[in-house]
């Protein structure tokens, strides 16, 4: 049995589902194979259900806080149960609606195992048997796993990645966390705040490495002030899991090695493609670390085979993918004759990264050391939660927001905030650098009052001498 598309989507994440329903609504007939549930990891594995975790534990701390806000609540428990189960609740509201999508888009879903057989081919394995399906282009949206440590991989017991930490057999009592990106942050912040004992390792000289400098100080003194431990410049050693626990020899920054014991451990070192035996190296495709080599707009090289998403380049981000997929299916539509659509190239400096631990951590463009690394002479802001009269009143006054720009442009290279709701913030600096903003409109800018975006502006203000509040 055979089917034939204009373009066919292996892999329905936010990257696929997304690039499908774009090219659906171009006009272009279109098909999804998916080998396990529509919506990927993001959804049904990934980002939604964890946020409906960190959710729960949010509600708990505040309700654990309650007499901050002249409140009374005694006797206040978390039952881990009950939170996942209203987690996985989410992620299946979600995959219902995008399964909803695919019908109303009219994009034709096949499950199973896809692999490529040739030019423009695609083989699918599923339960109900085998078909080919052909297509003028193929868009890859196989997304990536957790990457294993290799002296001891995840049982699902006592060894975990994300997804097992995500529908956990067990409250952790004390929590071995390896590895301080994103995920293992957000992970080692909720157990924490639902009573168990973490302990982060992070090999890099400080956690969330990838964040400003300032950011990462500031968490580290935050978690450690919430009661987690925190080794920065340390090395796994080794690891060995039985029925009773989790032995972890660890290295620490000044060379010793010691020895210490806990009930769960959470592996969050990275992550690895999805690349592997589906035809890929058959048709010449460039590969990197197993990453798809692609241009700004998701062409492999390979006459009619694209990639997207976490398969591809990073950052490896749920948006980017969504991003990378419409501008795919523009690119598509145009080569098959579209004069209407005008796809743009990703740029990776517009890119949000979101953190979504307590208090959260939100950042676009280049840190200060990257930008003066990059040659830029910079003028730099800062402004504290203290100094935001909304941030008092909600309860939150710890955090602060920083701005990067070039002192010789105004240019808005860079923003990066930890504190309260700084991933809903994000977005007012993403557009300003998607509009090549410079610090003169941002200035001139009205911002609400009173809200936490105030901080925006007095952070603009405090990079050219200007911050009223402090």
């Amino acid at each position: 049995m055979s089917a034939d598309y204009d373009v066919i989507v292996l892999g329905s994440g936010p990257g696929g589902y997304v690039a499908a329903i774009r090219a659906a609504q171009l006009g272009l007939k279109t098909a999804i194979v998916e080998r396990e549930n529509l919506g990927g990891i993001c959804l049904n594995w990934g980002c939604i259900p964890t946020k409906a975790l960190l959710r729960s534990a949010e509600v708990f701390h505040q309700m654990q806080h309650a007499k901050d806000y002249g409140l009374a609540a005694d006797n206040i428990t978390a039952d881990l149960a009950a939170i996942v189960k209203r987690s996985r609740g989410v992620a299946k509201q979600l995959n219902q609606g995008v399964t909803h999508l695919m019908k109303k888009n009219k994009i034709t879903v096949h499950m199973g195992e896809g692999t490529l057989v040739g030019p423009g081919q695609l083989a699918v394995k599923g339960e109900k048997g085998s078909e080919t399906l052909n297509a003028k282009h193929i868009i890859v949206a196989t997304g990536a796993r957790a990457r294993d440590l290799p002296f001891a991989p995840a049982d699902g017991q006592r060894v975990w990645t994300y997804r097992h930490a995500m529908t956990p057999p067990e409250m952790p009592g004390k929590l071995l966390v390896i590895g301080s990106g994103a995920i293992g942050i957000e992970f080692a912040s909720f157990y924490n705040d639902i009573g168990a004992e973490v302990t982060v390792v992070e090999m890099m000289d400080r956690i969330v490495p990838v964040e400003d400098a300032d950011v990462s100080a500031f968490l580290e003194k935050a978690l450690t002030k919430q009661g987690i431990t925190i080794q920065t410049g340390a090395a796994l050693e080794d690891l060995k899991a039985d029925a009773k626990g989790v032995t972890a020899r660890i290295k620490g920054k000044d060379g010793k090695v010691e020895t210490s014991t806990y009930s769960h451990v959470i592996v969050a070192v990275g992550i690895q493609p999805n690349t592997e035996n589906i035809g890929l190296e058959q048709l010449g495709v460039k590969l990197d670390r197993g990453f798809i080599q692609i241009d700004d707009y998701g062409r492999t090289g390979v006459q009619g085979l694209w990639a997207i998403g976490d398969c591809v380049p990073g950052p490896w981000l749920a948006h980017k993918a969504s991003h990378e997929g419409v501008t795919a299916a523009e690119a598509i539509a145009q080569e098959l004759g579209n004069k209407d659509v005008h796809p743009h190239g990703l740029d990776r400096n517009n890119i949000p990264g979101c953190t979504y631990c307590h208090p959260q951590i939100a950042s676009v463009g280049l840190t200060e050391a990257k930008a003066k690394d990059a040659g830029y002479d910079v003028k730099v802001g800062n402004f504290p939660f203290i100094g935001n009269g909304k941030a008092i009143a909600l309860g939150e006054p710890e955090g602060f927001i920083k701005t990067v720009f070039d002192a010789k442009t105004g240019e808005l290279l860079g923003a990066h905030m930890i504190g309260a709701e700084v991933t809903e913030l994000i977005q007012g600096y993403v557009v300003g650098k998607q509009l090549e903003t410079t610090e003169a409109e941002l200035i001139q800018t009205v911002f609400a009052h009173p809200t936490l975006s105030e901080m925006m502006h007095e952070s603009v203000l405090s990079a050219y001498g200007r911050a009223i509040h402090f």
